[in-house]
């Protein structure tokens, strides 16, 4: 059976979605926090995708989390060597295993990053991002055409709370949240 993508395409693909992600990050006023980004995440929309994904990356990185996650399995992948963005770089790619949603495209979907806070709530992380960039209210608030999604996703071992702020515009996604994956991913640990 064909895949839709490979690793190698997603490598060939990284720069040009990491120069978009980073104009966006900008649009956004992200970039004067210096925020690190924990990781990107992929969407696929095929069971074989994601299958031969994870064996493709296991070799170019090892698997740090397996976890369900709104009903299906999402796999963590710490890269050996770093991807590449403006800011810096990730070391993590999240890989969710296909639901009943349709992707129209495949590949690069999202970054995201941590802003160190004790936010417990969408709420409180709003407020501590407006404070840092007080330009993202009219975002946040719905006054601009960029979509905002607020949620608190939980894996099922999960012991720290981790709120999202999601930031949607022409195809591209940037995730904030107080803690990083692997902060979470040690937290699940904890039991």
């Amino acid at each position: 059976m064909e895949h839709s993508m490979n690793y190698a395409q997603l490598q060939a693909t990284w720069p040009a979605f990491s120069s978009r992600i980073n104009a966006f990050v900008t649009e956004l006023g992200l970039d004067k926090l210096k925020l690190d980004c924990d990781h990107t995440a992929l969407r696929v929309n095929q069971l074989s995708t994601a299958e031969a994904l994870a064996e493709e990356f296991s070799q170019h990185g090892e698997i740090i989390s397996n976890n369900m996650i709104n009903g299906r399995p999402i796999l963590i992948i710490k890269l050996n060597t770093p991807l590449q963005l403006e800011s810096g770089a990730t070391d993590c790619v999240e890989l969710p295993f296909p639901s009943d949603k349709h992707y129209p495209q495949e590949g690069w979907e999202h970054i995201e990053l941590v802003l160190p806070s004790s936010a417990q709530t969408c709420e409180q992380l709003s407020q501590a991002l407006i404070a840092a960039v007080p330009n993202l209210a009219d975002v946040i608030t719905g006054k601009t055409a960029i979509k905002v999604k607020l949620s608190s996703p939980q894996g099922d071992n999960e012991r720290l709370a981790n709120p999202t702020i999601a930031f949607k515009h022409q195809g591209l996604c940037v995730k904030v949240h107080p803690h990083s994956i692997e902060a979470i991913i040690a937290s699940e640990q904890e039991q």
